[in-house]
């Protein structure tokens, strides 16, 4: 439906209305209780019909907003991810190329073009192949993420030894539907290894670090990117209307700063009491070992950008409540007695903002959840998720089981 025709054709609606009570009103012939009290009933209810159309319009172009910081957000990490230093490929479960950055179609000697539809195993060395569909076959019945050393051959090419690194992606039936690979050529993967370890070390321990207070705003600099090493920072920018747009979490061992978007208001805040460490930029382009160990960190902005994302595009808010309770369990989730408790506290504006939608609502949304048990909160105000499975397979049971409707 086109929100701005309803609004204009309320608008319209009411001055007739308004006539036409007014003129009932004066004529002796009609009883005086009756026409005018049925014109007047008419009457404010368009006009609640209008109030309630402007507020759906204002909250669409909010959430419309949203999507479009978010998408321009979400493209930036995939450019960062397209020029990886090291070759990244997405397979289906039997080990189909379904995309790949331009690194890895380097490391293969073929154009990322005719890479895409490429079985994996037709770049592996044949004395390595009854090893690797043994491989492939058992990565859907394993979540972690597992690493193979595999002999490969670049296409009408010489042979290289590889390491890859491989994760299984489930959908909400925990149901494998895609591989994630993380393709480099080594020479001797124990001294990289080695190296990688002493160069992560070395590069947190001689640094400066800087301790910045739960609640404070964490300067930004082009040339700077932040290494956590301790706590959380919420990233965010403002739209137009002045509202704060959540756009990720940072949490330990990930990095930030403001040249990893692209975005002219970028915000960092200290969700809890954080220690940083300073990498600079220019470092970053001239010593491969530091890119190797920073790309993975990146990687992971990037996943949680496309995360927040799908949140903005569901249509209800009960759904984008429910994936971010879920995601925020992943992020900053940990175990207790009870059930899994969130490590740092959120206000329902921090809620609100991830979900594109009002305080509020969200303060109403928590309000139900808690009532039927399935949240509560400790002594600090931080959210509790009960021992209760919160990924429901079916939307419409989901809905229903939080009591959103």
């Amino acid at each position: 439906m086109n929100v701005k025709l309803f609004i204009q054709r309320l608008e319209a609606l009411h001055k007739p209305l308004a006539d036409l009570y007014q003129t009932a009103s004066i004529l002796p012939w009609i009883p005086p209780d009756m026409l005018p009290q049925a014109f007047q009933e008419l009457y404010s209810t368009s006009k609640m019909l209008q109030l309630a159309a402007e507020e759906l319009y204002q909250q669409n172009e909010a959430l419309k907003e949203t999507q479009n910081l978010l998408e321009t957000e979400r493209q930036h990490y995939q450019d960062l991810f397209e020029y990886a230093p090291d070759g990244y490929l997405v397979t289906n479960t039997e080990g189909i190329i379904q995309n790949a950055n331009l690194t890895a179609a380097k490391l293969l000697n073929i154009s990322k073009q005719f890479l895409i539809g490429k079985a994996m195993i037709n770049f592996v060395c044949l004395e390595e192949r009854q090893h690797f569909r043994r491989e492939l076959n058992q990565l859907c019945h394993t979540d972690r993420a597992k690493e193979l050393v595999i002999r490969l051959q670049q296409r009408h090419g010489e042979y290289f030894d590889a390491a890859l690194t491989v994760t299984v992606v489930r959908n909400q039936e925990s149901q494998a539907v895609c591989l994630l690979w993380l393709l480099r050529n080594i020479c001797d993967r124990q001294q990289t290894e080695l190296q990688l370890a002493e160069n992560y070390t070395d590069f947190i321990q001689n640094r400066p670090r800087y301790k910045h207070p739960k609640g404070e705003t964490i300067p930004l600099n082009t040339s700077v990117i932040w290494y956590i090493c301790r706590g959380l920072v919420k990233l965010s920018t403002y739209s137009e209307t002045g509202e704060e747009v959540l756009l990720g979490l940072a949490k330990t061992q990930m990095v930030f700063g403001s040249s990893m978007t692209s975005l002219s208001i970028y915000q960092a805040t200290a969700l809890s009491d954080v220690e940083l460490v300073p990498i600079y930029a220019s470092e970053i382009a001239v010593t491969s070992t530091l890119s190797q160990t920073l790309l993975p960190k990146i990687n992971q902005r990037l996943q949680q950008t496309e995360s927040f994302l799908v949140i903005s595009k569901k249509q209800l808010v009960g759904d984008r409540l429910h994936h971010l309770l879920e995601l925020l369990k992943q992020e900053v989730g940990e175990s207790i007695e009870d059930g899994i408790r969130f490590s740092v506290r959120f206000t329902h504006e921090d809620i609100a903002s991830a979900c594109g939608t009002t305080r509020v609502t969200i303060t109403r949304l928590l309000g139900k959840l808690q009532q039927q048990g399935l949240i509560t909160f400790d002594a600090k105000k931080h959210i509790i998720l009960k021992n209760l499975e919160v990924r429901i397979q079916n939307s419409e049971v989901r809905i229903n089981k939080l009591g959103i409707q």
